[in-house]
């Protein structure tokens, strides 16, 4: 899995692509955290769309993280065009915590 992460305003978005299971959830964990907290922000938008693969380890990286984001009175939301992965969010029940946008720049609008 590739993740990668930039600041704007007070948002870390963090790209991921591949799959995001067992095998790779901890690292990615590990390292959005690192640049949440590293850099004093409020608020996290994952962008889901180039995921190929997400499992109940996905689903608990982003409870992680809004937890989190709630914790300082920030907000998560995610972006996702991905038939599959926008399942995987209602079917878990997520979508009643978080946003899903279709585009990074509707995330930050809100």
């Amino acid at each position: 899995m590739q993740l990668t992460t930039e600041i704007k305003k007070d948002y870390l978005i963090v790209k991921l692509k591949g799959e995001l299971d067992h095998h790779t959830s901890e690292e990615a964990r590990k390292k959005i955290d690192e640049h949440y907290f590293n850099n004093n922000l409020l608020n996290i938008i994952l962008d889901l769309r180039e995921l190929s693969f997400m499992d109940s380890s996905g689903i608990g990286l982003i409870m992680g993280r809004y937890k989190n984001c709630t914790n300082r009175n920030g907000e998560i939301s995610i972006v996702s065009t991905n038939t599959y992965v926008n399942r995987m969010l209602k079917m878990s029940g997520l979508l009643k915590l978080v946003k899903i946008y279709d585009s990074i720049e509707e995330a930050i609008r809100g």
